[in-house]
Parts: C-alpha cells; structure tokens; sequence
C-alpha cells in the first residue's frame, strides 16, 4: 500500500509494509520516536531500566490505539548486560551476544560522518508490529560489512563506558536514525525520548527540513543530563557539520560544555517532563537559560494489558477480596521459587512480603531500612508481624558506588531466612515481583525521582506502594486509601540528616500502619489494593500518555 506525506510543500511517497493496521484518523499525523532503550518484551534485551520500561509500554499502547507512529532504537550486540554472580554471590556483569531471529532485516542502509570517517554504515532492522504487539520499531546497528572493526563496536554496549562510543552512539542514533527516517518517507514530528539522539535535532536543522521536533527530559540527575566538551563534540561530528568558533560558542551551556538537554530544549518546538512535579523541578533546574521551549507535565505510565495479571483484574473489577487473596498466594509462590532457586531460602506467602526493585542508583537509597540496625534487627524478627523482604536491581555496570550497595545487600542478608537479593532484574522477574509482593518499597530523596513507573505496575498487581512523595506520587497517594506515605521533608536539608528522619519515617508507618493493617485488617487491607488499582487505571496507563502525546505534543 502507497501513501502519501507532505513535508515543507513536498509530497513524498512511501510503503507502509511496517504498519499493517489501519492508522486511527485522530493519530495520523506521522511520528518518529527515538530512544536509547526499549522494554517490549523479555527476548529482546536492549534496554537498562525505567527509560525502556516507558519506552515499550509507549510503543504497545501506540500499536493498541492504531497511532502512526515508529521507534527509532539500537541494536545492541551485547544489550545492556546480563546479571550473574560471582562465586561469594556478589554482582557479576556478564556480557554474551544476543542474536535475534525475528528481526527483520530491511535492507535500508545509510552513512554517517563519525570523528574523521566520513562513511560509517547504519543498517536498520525492524521490530515488526505483529511479533510483540508494539508500533514498528527500528533497530540500528553498525555491526555492518564495509565498516572497520572499531565503527563495528559502536552498537556493541547499551551506554557505554568509553567517552568516545558514547558520542558515537548518539551521533548514530540521531543522524543515522533521521536518515533511516527519511528514507522511509519522513516524518512530521521528531520526538526524542530524553537526549541521547541530540544530533537528529541539528541534522533536521542542517537540512532545512521544516518539521516538528519534541522532546521529553526524564529526570533531575545530573547523570542523567549529558554534558560534554563543545570542542570535542564538534570534532566528533556531532552537530552534522563542523562548527565555526563563533557557532560553537552560542552552543555553550557552561564553559566550554554544551548540555545534551538544554540544547534540546533549545531545538524543540515543545518539550514535556515526565510528571507534574519534575515539570516543576525542571522550570527551575533550566530557568537561567535563555531560548529554551516551555516544558509541560505529561506524567510517564505503563501498559496495563501487558503488565497486569488479568486474574488479579479480574479480582478488582468484581470487588472479589477471596478470589483475589487466593490469586496474590499463587503469585507470591511463583515469585518464592525464584528465591528458591537463587538463594536456597524458603518464603512463605502467608507472609508480607516487602520488595524493593528498581535500576540501583545512590539517591533511591536501596539500603535505606539499614540506616538504623537496631530497627531493621526488629523488624525482621518480629514474630507478631512477620516479614519477607526482597531487593532487585540491576546498578550501572561502572556505577560502583551502586555497585558496592548491592554487593552489601547480598553480603548482609546472605545467611538470613527471610531476605534476599536477586539477579536477573529484567521484564519477567519485574512482573514476578510486582504480581508477588504485597507491598511495593520506594525510597528516593525527593526532587531526585522524575517519575517511577515501577510503583504503577505495582499497583496495578496489587503491591500496595510505600514511598517517598515524589515523582508520580503527589498525582495519586492518599495515605492509608490507596498507599502509604512518607511525611515529606525539606529537600534541601543535608543528605544525612534526609536520609535520618526518611528512614525514621518508614518503620514508624511500616510498625504502625501498614503490617498491623496487613494482618489484623485484612479487609481493609484489600480496599487499599483495589483503592490503588482504581487510581492507577487508567490515569497512569500508557493509553492515556500516548493519547496525551498526540494532543498537546505532536
């Protein structure tokens, strides 16, 4: 089938072999999106965490509501990697090539100007919409005959360590993913799903192509806000053609460094933050900067059809507290055999089970319980209110400080019963803990969480929340309704003495409310859950998001 598409008074042709659904009127208006990481399902691992949990729920709630839109990735060779152990049980980072048998090539292949190479090849692989349920999307890779052994390694390592990849990545990712883009015909709105794929913007703009460009930030870290030297950049190729002085100090954001989301903002006709209270955050964190575009809340989600247990749905719908405690036992066993088989330990799921699980980062404070041994020494031996707890994530691999806060975990609660730290934290074990614990653990200082999308799926699974009120949050807690709270503090007090009075906080409602609800109330207990599940669906669904894209962004 041939249609048409208008760019800059141009009408231009292309095959929708890539979309095999009729596209829905109200979303026809054609979108690329590009992200670093995509989350669409368990076999296909090219992603590290939130942004690519977000990234596929987006893309299968676009396939769901017919939207005209495609994903604009990378092929990673070697993903993000894989999580093992090491012989004492500590965190071993494995990295073992992924080959994927239901990509398809395309046979689309372009060139892009990296460092003094003026010729790197970039074939695209599709992700067809029929495999998992997603809109198209388009893998990347350099990994590509003609190309010399170092521009081959480009695509090896979601983020890598290496400076010099890094911008490589970026540069291939953008530039190369524009030129895929058009030649599948163009696209009327280019969306940057946070800036790594920064070059797309000046690449549209070196081409004079007159089209929509939109960018979402997702997260007040500084980590997370690439900052590079402008001089290097320029001699990477990064900005699509070499800069004059002149250009390239306009590009400064602070010295002689050019900020990826600043630029960003400074490119993009309209720009989003992923919840109300990072818009806020994020008004402040860019004021100083001149010529930057307003920037909206449009509060991240996930796909509900593919992260809820349709029995426990089905539990919620009908109101039905038996059907759904016998569920929540029979999902609590399922996670307890993974316990099993990692650490030899026996849970039972007549017990809370309290689980923490997320990307391990220093400010969402994984160890927070450990702050005061003396309470975590209660808490775990209290034989009127019993507890399981369960940590998983997976820390940046040169992260070492995240590292070494994993490693303690295994450390301090190898040889107790009831704890345990797992591996692996991908798609599959993220469903299993979500559908198995009964309370979801969320401990980020505040201002530092964007949104945390973990805590919905929870929700939507019956994992009742406790957290700090940040990121998502403020949009949905009603303390003792549907989640527990902490009591919010100043942001702006030292860490230590934040860290101090969270910690305080968190066993106070965890002796007080929520283990005493747990047993002694249990119907209350389950009005929580359905509470939980009926705020979260569908305000924090990704239909909703992708709906909200096309109305206010695209």
């Amino acid at each position: 089938m041939i249609e048409a598409l208008h760019v800059n008074g141009v009408t231009k042709k292309y095959a929708t072999w890539h979309h095999p659904y009729k596209i829905a009127k109200e979303y026809n208006k054609r979108t690329a999106y590009f992200s670093m990481e995509f989350a669409v399902h368990q076999g296909l691992k090219i992603y590290s965490g939130g942004l690519g949990f977000l990234a596929g729920s987006h893309m299968r709630s676009a396939y769901d509501l017919k939207q005209n839109l495609i994903g604009i990735g990378m092929l990673w060779k070697y993903g993000y990697y894989d999580q093992g152990r090491n012989q004492d049980q500590t965190l071993r980072t494995d990295f073992i090539e992924k080959n994927y048998s239901f990509l398809e090539d395309t046979g689309i292949e372009v060139e892009v100007e990296l460092h003094d190479n003026p010729s790197v090849k970039v074939r695209a692989f599709v992700l067809k919409p029929e495999t998992f349920g997603s809109a198209p999307i388009y893998l990347l890779t350099t990994d590509v005959e003609g190309n010399d052994h170092l521009s081959r390694t480009i695509t090896d390592y979601l983020y890598d360590a290496n400076e010099v990849t890094r911008v490589s990545q970026s540069i291939v990712l953008g530039v190369g993913g524009s030129k895929i883009v058009e030649k599948l015909g163009g696209a009327e709105v280019y969306h940057l799903n946070e800036g790594h794929g920064l070059p797309a913007f000046y690449h549209l703009k070196n081409e004079g192509l007159d089209v929509q460009k939109v960018f979402t930030t997702h997260t007040p870290e500084k980590g997370g806000n690439e900052e590079r030297n402008g001089y290097h950049l320029n001699q990477c190729g990064f900005f699509g053609r070499k800069l004059s002085h002149e250009e390239l100090q306009k590009e400064f954001t602070n010295g002689d460094n050019v900020n990826y989301t600043v630029a960003a903002l400074r490119l993009a006709k309209k720009a989003n933050a992923v919840s109300k209270l990072h818009a806020e955050v994020s008004k402040r964190m860019w004021k100083s900067f001149k010529n930057t575009s307003e920037i909206i809340p449009i509060t991240n989600a996930q796909n509900q059809k593919f992260w809820q247990d349709p029995e426990i749905g089905k539990a919620w719908k009908g109101k039905d507290s038996k059907a759904f405690k016998k569920r929540k036992h029979e999902l609590k066993s399922t996670l307890f055999e993974e316990v099993l088989q990692q650490t030899g330990k026996v849970f039972d799921p007549k017990v809370a089970t309290l689980v923490w699980a997320r990307r391990f980062a220093g400010y969402k404070r994984a160890d927070l319980l450990f702050y005061d041994l003396q309470r975590f020494e209660k808490l775990i031996t209290n034989k009127k209110f019993p507890v399981q707890i369960i940590w998983a994530g997976k820390p940046y691999p040169m992260d070492y400080y995240a590292i070494d806060i994993f490693n303690k975990l295994v450390k301090e609660t190898k040889h107790i019963p009831n704890l345990a730290v797992l591996t692996g934290y991908e798609i599959e074990l993220s469903r299993k803990l979500k559908t198995g614990s009964d309370v979801w653990l969320n401990t980020p200082r505040i201002t530092h969480e964007a949104s945390g999308t973990s805590g919905m799926t929870a929700a939507m699974n019956g994992s009742v929340n406790l957290s700090t009120n940040d990121g998502w949050m403020p949009e949905f807690a009603e303390h003792g309704k549907n989640c527990f709270v902490l009591p919010e503090i100043d942001y702006r007090l030292p860490e230590f003495e934040q860290d101090r009075i969270d910690c305080q906080n968190l066993y106070d409602i965890l002796e007080e409310q929520v283990l005493p609800m747990f047993y002694k109330n249990p119907e209350k207990w389950h009005q929580v859950v359905f509470n939980a599940i009926k705020d979260v669906v569908p305000n924090f669904t990704s239909r909703r998001m992708a709906k909200q894209y096309y109305k206010e962004l695209y």
